[in-house]
């Protein structure tokens, strides 16, 4: 539990981090911290049910963004705001990164599987964050 919060929390940190070194307006630091530590804290929920990596970061991308939607409507910001900074803890650098080395240390098994693994949690945050941007903001009919 207490490293969950721990988890949590430095997340928090490292979403307004990356706000601050993005430009992102000061006044909108804490909405995008909520954001990075919501979806951070979605992941490590079903990775603790269901050990995932591609499922975690789908449904965590999910909260994230359907939180950004929220927080871009009532705080009157572009949704690139909150869902920029907040997809930072999600996004699988580590994984790119061990892909690129074992393909450098030409190890063809280790490259294809983490690869495949990288791919996977990429497509996932992609699919993640279009499917809730394809749903229609609520009270907003278009009129014709």
């Amino acid at each position: 539990m207490l490293s969950l919060l721990a988890q949590t929390a430095v997340s928090f940190v490292a979403t307004v981090s990356f706000a601050i070194l993005f430009q992102v307006p000061r006044e909108q630091y804490v909405y995008s911290g909520l954001c990075g530590a919501a979806g951070w804290l979605c992941y490590l929920l079903v990775m603790q049910n269901y050990p995932s990596p591609a499922v975690a970061s789908f449904a965590a991308v999910v909260v994230l963004t359907v939180m950004s939607r929220i927080f871009a409507v009532r705080r009157k910001t572009p949704v690139t705001v909150f869902l920029i900074c907040g997809i930072f803890p999600l996004v699988p650098g580590a994984g790119i990164y061990y892909t690129a080395y074992y393909f450098l240390r030409d190890d063809r098994t280790l490259f294809l599987n983490k690869g495949v693994e990288t791919l996977k949690i990429a497509l996932a945050l992609a699919l993640g964050i279009a499917l809730v941007c394809s749903l229609p903001l609520p009270g907003r009919e278009h009129k014709k």
